[in-house]
């Protein structure tokens, strides 16, 4: 968990409060996390904490100091009007002086890397992000859902790092109008990203509010967030090899506690078509004991075919074959070893926070699988069996077999 720490004004008026999260690596590069204009609320602190299991050093200054020190606030309707009033009271130019100064702490913690600072603000701290990229050092900048850009833009030709803008396209703070000017203003330039996510308001990436919340919007964003940040300022991991040292301790070494090591406190894996798997710790670790790592029939395989690796996640092709000799809980749960050969095309979308693996989105066509075992007749069914693992290794294999209309169309 994180702490207080006081960081000192830079226009030597006096020191002020910022929550401070570090990685468990205790060190990374530095991040300032700008807050909503509800303070450094629980929700701020979560924002924080999640930005260091990423790898960074985060701090969230308290930008309402100058107005009443300490502000934390809920969603009420009664701290929703308190936190309008402080927002509108406060000073934008002494709020990047802040901001300013917070860079400044980081500078001097002995936990952050030299590789540059970053910012990522919402709502007001959204508002916050293009401030800071126009008017410091920053070498990256991003912001969620801003409100009130459109008063600056004479200060976009200061705009010195790279700039991630997020926009709801419901947002009421926000509308089309004001989007479309900001857009005008900012598109074609270097290093500025601009995005709007459709069919969600103000807010949609806030942890825990239901009322706002959305959770693939909030997902693209993040990921999109972290791309930004670690393109300028890092860290850099090389994901394949941490993947593959997970994959060895589930296959190879079949050893649970070293698989659980490569991974964060609470990660969770997911086989979307049987939906086996487990979410924390606690049910993962049980899962891979006694219904994973040491239930795979001896002869299983994988045979990768692709990889694709991006700023925080890999998507991996690849072949498993095995021997149906035993009860496999995660792939074939209830079904009694039929001694078949099985071969399947799968797809795995694995995240990682910071240099651990976060979860495991893994896919594959389980109607070819239970043709293979002789649970299901293929015959007058679109699906088939070990023919897709084959046509994956060799495309020249015949196309379109499945497909009673396709001779039709050959003199078309």
């Amino acid at each position: 968990m994180g702490k207080m720490i006081k960081i000192r004004a830079g226009d030597s008026s006096g020191t002020f409060s910022g929550y401070l999260a570090l990685p468990a690596s205790g060190h990374g590069p530095g991040v300032v996390i700008g807050q909503e204009i509800f303070g450094i609320n629980a929700n701020m602190r979560e924002v924080a904490e999640l930005y260091a299991e990423e790898g960074y050093v985060a701090l969230v200054p308290d930008l309402f100091w100058r107005l009443e020190p300490g502000v934390d606030l809920s969603y009420s309707e009664e701290d929703f009007a308190k936190a309008i009033e402080l927002f509108k009271r406060l000073n934008v130019d002494k709020a990047v002086d802040d901001i300013e100064a917070s860079f400044s702490a980081l500078r001097g913690l002995e936990e952050v890397d030299d590789a540059g600072l970053g910012y990522v603000g919402f709502c007001m701290g959204g508002k916050l992000a293009y401030l800071t990229a126009t008017r410091t050092q920053a070498a990256v900048s991003v912001g969620y859902y801003g409100m009130g850009i459109e008063e600056y833009l004479e200060e976009a030709d200061n705009i010195k790092g790279r700039l991630v803008l997020h926009f709801a396209e419901e947002d009421d703070y926000c509308e089309a109008a004001t989007r479309q000017q900001i857009t005008q203003a900012l598109t074609g330039r270097t290093k500025v990203e601009l995005y709007t996510y459709r069919g969600v308001g103000h807010a949609f990436a806030r942890f825990g509010d239901d009322t706002h919340y959305d959770k693939p919007s909030a997902l693209m964003a993040h990921e999109r967030s972290i791309a930004a940040l670690k393109s300028e300022i890092g860290p850099h991991y090389n994901l394949s090899d941490l993947w593959e040292q997970h994959v060895y301790h589930e296959f190879d070494t079949r050893d649970v506690p070293a698989t659980m090591a490569t991974m964060v406190a609470e990660p969770y894996v997911n086989h979307i078509p049987t939906m086996t798997g487990g979410v924390g710790y606690k049910e993962l670790s049980r899962f891979y004991q006694h219904h994973f790592v040491h239930g795979n029939p001896p002869d299983m395989k994988l045979v990768p075919i692709s990889r694709t690796v991006g700023s925080s996640q890999i998507v991996d092709e690849f072949i498993m074959s095995f021997t149906h000799t035993t009860e496999i809980d995660w792939l074939l749960p209830n079904v009694e070893p039929t001694g078949k050969h099985v071969e399947i095309p799968m797809l795995g979308v694995v995240k990682f926070r910071g240099d651990k693996l976060y979860h495991e989105h893994i896919y594959w066509d389980q109607a070819s699988v239970l043709v293979q075992i002789g649970l299901l007749d293929p015959t007058g069914l679109p699906v088939a069996g070990i023919e897709t693992a084959h046509k994956l290794l060799d495309e020249t294999q015949p196309s379109n077999t499945l497909m009673q209309r396709w001779q039709k169309s050959e003199e078309k």
